[in-house]
């Protein structure tokens, strides 16, 4: 995908499908998950390599994707930490705490996109 959007998505992978919400303009990616409870599915955060959790309210499971969504690492990261940038990472997928566990994603796996549909 050449340029991405703000908007709904669902990622494919390990078998399972997710809800997704992109966020690609600086906006969008700099708002996050700041000041909500929690999230249904996850955030791909796009173009990104680190995040935050400074005033979050809850626990994320962080994975770092490489330019051809091949998982890097995947991470818990309680609130008010700051995460290293990863090297080679372009996309950041963020969820609740645990969330990653039960989709099956892990290092090495590659993981799609589709946008536009929820």
């Amino acid at each position: 995908m050449a340029r991405w959007e703000n908007g709904p998505g669902v990622l494919h992978g390990a078998d399972v499908e997710i809800p997704v919400e992109i966020a690609a303009s600086y906006g969008a990616r700099t708002r996050g998950l700041l000041g909500r409870e929690g999230i249904e599915g996850a955030l791909l955060l796009t173009p990104a390599s680190g995040v935050h959790t400074f005033r979050m309210r809850f626990a994320i499971d962080v994975a770092y994707l490489r330019r051809d969504f091949t998982v890097l690492a995947v991470r818990t990261m309680p609130p008010g930490r700051m995460g290293l940038p990863r090297l080679r990472a372009r996309h950041v997928l963020e969820a609740e705490a645990g969330a990653m566990a039960r989709w099956g994603l892990r290092p090495g796996l590659r993981v799609t996109v589709t946008t536009g549909v929820r």
